[in-house]
């Protein structure tokens, strides 16, 4: 007897391939446009972000890691790039040699500031701008429960305004 292979219905399909796509192309779309309007990669540019929200605009590397989703020699090469440019500097912790915290210097502050409001707007005309108020609100409410789903350890919390990036010390 032959078994049936499972398959997904049109409007499963229709949206997991939509999801996979965006998935794949918007990262790249975002590196194209944050190299292009402020020489930073998309990678940079959440670093500086994920810095700039925390207390002190310090982190630690692993943490750092773990919300970027990285491993800790690919982002230790992102940091040290970023050290290059000044961006950030890297301190060792007193009373533990192993860890290092990464800190968002003033000229990566200014660099995130600089960057952003272009930043914002190609978001805004790349994702936004296509979409009406309620498409937006039904794509919040539908991707919250798959955030909260594949994200186990918590790293972005979805609160109903808006997602808010959480530290293994809090909410940032």
């Amino acid at each position: 007897m032959a078994s049936r292979t499972p398959r997904m219905s049109d409007s499963e399909s229709r949206a997991w391939l939509s999801l996979i796509a965006v998935a794949e192309l918007l990262p790249v779309a975002l590196d194209a446009q944050l190299r292009a309007d402020s020489d930073l990669t998309n990678v940079e540019f959440r670093v500086l972000s994920a810095l700039k929200q925390t207390p002190g605009s310090t982190m630690r590397m692993g943490e750092l890691a773990r919300l970027l989703s990285s491993n800790l020699p690919r982002l230790s090469k992102v940091i040290s790039r970023m050290e290059e440019r000044g961006f950030v500097t890297r301190e060792t912790v007193v009373g533990d040699g192993r860890a290092v915290d990464v800190v968002l210097s003033q000229h990566g502050r200014k660099a995130l500031i600089h960057a952003l409001p272009e930043h914002l707007d190609y978001v805004r005309a790349t994702v936004f701008d296509h979409l009406s108020d309620g498409e937006i609100d039904v794509i919040g409410r539908a991707l919250e429960p798959l955030v909260q789903r594949l994200d186990r350890s918590g790293r972005f919390a979805c609160a109903p305004d808006p997602c808010t990036l959480v530290t293994e010390d809090g909410v940032a």
